[in-house]
């Protein structure tokens, strides 16, 4: 059983998962950031790889990725400080560490070598992949058999204008978990509306095989609330980002901005 999958099975509900951008707000702040989310409530780390055209996210987490480029990160630099992550005493111990997902777009990742970047990402203790911009067509055809390979995650996003058809392809080729973007809109958008409606009850009518994490627009206890009355649990980015914004101290943020949430 994927670490993904077992974290589903023993909490079953209201699953946290929290993105942050590696390399932000300085270069060495990813680990600091991840042991911070393990010890104050998250169930998942969603690790943003900095690109220069981030299509799907909106300008607080497109700041955070300049500013993680600028800052030196790079796909090789993020494996390099992910190689001992999980035999690390400050993270607990072997094994011990919530699931990681790598999120990022094609670009970036190509250019690294795609089955290079499955090997290393599995190798450094990842458990799953978000790549937005991966099509349907190119995961069936060639690199869905690479991913699976090296044992990964593959989290599909879905709209609500993706057809029912289209939702259960998608979810017959996700594992881990689906990814259910509350609107059609970019990460952090006020356009973005979190609250139950029509589309997250649909999802919860059409017996998916994977559990459903509802994310853009979740930014408060309420918020994530609202969305776990329908779903599996609910995906944190622009408001961590911005709680980490001005921080000297990230634990010390990222305990405040937890303790809302789920304290």
């Amino acid at each position: 059983m994927s670490t993904l999958k077992e974290i589903f099975k023993t909490k079953g509900k209201n699953i946290l998962n929290v993105y942050c951008t590696a390399g932000y707000p300085q270069l060495n702040s990813t680990l600091e950031i991840m042991k911070a989310l393990q010890q104050n409530g998250a169930d998942i780390i969603e690790l943003g790889m900095p690109y220069s055209d981030p299509l799907a996210d909106g300008p607080v987490i497109q700041q955070s990725s300049a500013i993680a480029i600028a800052n030196g990160m790079t796909i090789s630099k993020l494996f390099e400080q992910l190689k001992d992550f999980r035999r690390s005493p400050s993270f607990g111990g072997v094994g011990e560490v919530i699931p990681v997902i790598l999120m990022g777009y094609m670009n970036p990742v190509l250019q690294y070598g795609f089955e290079k970047f499955c090997a290393d990402a599995s190798a450094v203790g990842i458990d799953g992949l978000i790549l937005p911009d991966l099509p349907e067509f190119e995961f069936e055809t060639e690199y869905g058999t690479i991913i699976k390979k090296y044992n990964l995650d593959f989290i599909f996003l879905v709209t609500p204008e993706t057809s029912d058809e289209r939702i259960k392809k998608l979810d017959s080729l996700s594992s881990g978990f689906l990814y259910a973007v509350s609107s059609s809109s970019t990460t952090g958008s006020d356009k973005t509306n979190a609250s139950p409606d029509a589309y997250l009850k649909k999802l919860k009518g059409l017996s998916l095989k994977n559990p459903v994490l509802v994310g853009f627009g979740i930014q408060d206890k309420a918020s994530f609330d609202a969305v776990c009355q329908y779903a599996d649990g609910g995906i944190i980015g622009t408001a961590y980002i911005k709680a980490l914004e001005n921080s000297t101290d990230v634990n010390a943020s990222t305990k405040s901005f937890l303790s809302t949430i789920v304290g």
